[in-house]
């Protein structure tokens, strides 16, 4: 390792010491750190062997200043932040997207706007250049944080598509239309009739789009629309047990349940269990996500898997594609119906 003393004291690598290991110019090893451009293959391979020989590490302080980049991306989740820590959704978002951006050596700083003024602060000191871009999660219609940093020029990828902006954002989304349809016609199949669900909140994308593909399989099964078998929730255990309550208040004949988000899905178990019914012999339950809180169930839930690492890998390629100038982009992955005892 190629290392200076200066006083008795240690100087760290620089970047002359990596051009020189390598046997190349300084600008060529300037070129390599900032994206290989007009590098051919042998000199960013011999740059890449030198810094690891050297123990180079890049300081990013000195490159935003020439670059007017922060290097770094921000993950925003417009949610309170004890959310963060029930839905277990985000922290395995959280975890992929971390991963994603160390293989290209950009650090995530994690951001919580549960308010709205948290949501102001975020937003000025976002659109003042502290990071290039963003990874938003949990967009609610009449949320403005997603608007505003596209009117900053902030290039932003949303987890789900965020409603009212069309392809005015990037986004990343599992296909949550089709995983509801499919779990619908599972519990059709298993001859299930009088299908109760617990919705996601109706303002986010995820909730519209499963309630509505309930709603399809339902009528294309010829079922007649019955709005007492619908209730919303927020995504949070105490919700679908609310929910659960007021279904079996409702439609005490209710034979199964699709409920929007697995961790609404125990709410909706410990209120069955309260009532008295056995699932799955009385009220088969199917959830949504494939969450750690799927396998912890008791009984664990049937579900639709969302691709998590999938979801995660493409919305930090889309936004370090747009970094590098591409246009926004919208990808919908798909989902799969996993089965288990609660169905």
């Amino acid at each position: 390792m190629t290392m200076s003393h200066t006083g008795g004291r240690r100087r760290p690598p620089t970047i002359h010491d990596v051009a020189r290991e390598a046997g190349v110019s300084r600008g060529t090893v300037s070129r390599v750190l900032n994206g290989g451009h007009y590098v051919s293959p042998a000199a960013q391979e011999a740059v890449d062997a030198a810094i690891r020989r050297t123990g180079y590490v890049v300081n990013r302080h000195a490159r935003s200043l020439i670059t007017g980049r922060s290097d770094s991306v921000g993950f925003l989740l417009t949610e309170p932040q004890e959310r963060f820590f029930e839905d277990p959704n985000f922290n395995v978002l959280l975890r992929g997207c971390t991963q994603a951006l160390a293989a290209h050596d950009v650090p995530l700083l994690l951001m919580l706007a549960g308010t709205q003024d948290e949501r102001r602060r975020i937003t000025r000191y976002i659109t003042a250049g502290h990071v290039d871009g963003v990874l938003l999660v949990s967009s609610h219609s009449g949320d403005p944080v997603a608007e505003e940093l596209r009117e900053a020029g902030v290039p932003l990828v949303a987890c789900g598509k965020p409603i009212g902006l069309g392809s005015k954002v990037s986004y990343v989304a599992a296909d949550d239309r089709d995983g509801a349809r499919d779990m619908v016609r599972h519990l059709l199949s298993l001859g299930r009739r009088r299908i109760g669900v617990v919705t996601g909140p109706l303002d986010t994308p995820g909730g519209v789009e499963r309630l509505a593909g309930y709603r399809e399989v339902l009528a294309e099964a010829g079922i007649a629309a019955d709005e007492r078998l619908v209730v919303s929730g927020d995504y949070s255990r105490a919700s679908g047990e609310a929910g659960a309550e007021r279904l079996l208040a409702r439609t005490p004949d209710m034979d199964a349940v699709f409920v929007a988000s697995d961790l609404m899905a125990q709410g909706v178990l410990a209120a069955l269990h309260r009532a008295g019914k056995r699932v799955p012999d009385d009220v088969a339950v199917g959830g949504f996500d494939d969450s750690p809180a799927a396998t912890a169930a008791s009984p664990a839930l049937t579900t639709i898997r969302q691709p998590w690492d999938r979801i995660s890998t493409e919305m930090v390629r889309v936004l370090l594609a747009q970094l590098g100038g591409e246009d926004p982009a919208a990808v919908i992955l798909p989902t799969e119906l996993v089965r288990r005892d609660s169905t």
